[in-house]
């Protein structure tokens, strides 16, 4: 039996490419970890400082996940273990840095997510989160980020923008300020009026009362 030689070319290119993407993004992302403590840190003893009594906390939640907590929010930074190619239509796929290296296209990803703190506190099983952003890294570590105000327009120059201590600390600071600033809003009264008397047994404000900071109103991703 002879191996095919570009079958074996095709999977050994293939693989190391994918293989070099997942330990870029693994990297990017432990220094998201490390920076998301530094940043709670320096907020804590700002708060101790000043005397005041707003919660900060950082909690582990696996390889590739860790949450913080800060002022009733909480975020979610959790890294996807595939490594993505985009689609033919996608924007970034028009890109002259793209054209001139197609191997650039592939990415690993880093998901932000913001839920309210007392969702997990009261274990709220119905209540919603959202995801706020999706950070790209490819084997350079370059990147970009498709997202919310704060994330999506500050952070989508895949050419230029790397992964470096300095861009870490302002996209979880971006993150941060934009979840600070995305407020709760009372649901409709329409949706809530009627409750049963199971779901008020049940203690409905622990589990069938979905809260979420849209509710009721559409999240739009195309015009936030």
């Amino acid at each position: 039996m002879q191996l095919n030689e570009s079958l074996s070319d095709l999977i050994f290119s293939k693989g190391e490419l994918k293989q070099n993407v997942y330990n870029a993004t693994k990297e990017s992302f432990e220094l998201f970890r490390q920076t998301a403590k530094d940043v709670l840190a320096l907020l804590q003893e700002k708060n101790r400082k000043e005397g005041k009594e707003i919660k900060f906390e950082y909690t582990d939640r696996g390889d590739f996940e860790f949450e913080i907590r800060f002022a009733g929010d909480l975020l979610i930074f959790m890294m996807h273990t595939n490594v993505f190619e985009f689609s033919r239509n996608h924007e970034v796929m028009k890109s002259p840095y793209i054209r001139e290296n197609p191997s650039r296209s592939y990415c690993g990803v880093i998901h932000v997510y913001n839920f309210l703190a007392d969702s997990f506190l009261y274990q709220r099983d119905n209540d919603l989160g959202y995801l706020i952003g999706r950070i790209f890294v490819n084997t350079d570590k370059h990147y970009f980020i498709e997202g919310k105000r704060e994330l999506g327009m500050l952070y989508n120059n895949f050419n230029t923008s790397v992964i470096s201590p300095e861009s870490v600390q302002s996209i979880v600071e971006s993150a941060i300020e934009y979840t600070t600033n995305f407020d709760l809003l009372t649901p409709p009264y329409d949706e809530i009026k009627v409750v049963s008397v199971g779901e008020m047994r049940n203690n409905f404000d622990k589990k069938s009362l979905v809260t979420a900071k849209r509710l009721g109103f559409r999240f739009q991703a195309d015009t936030d």
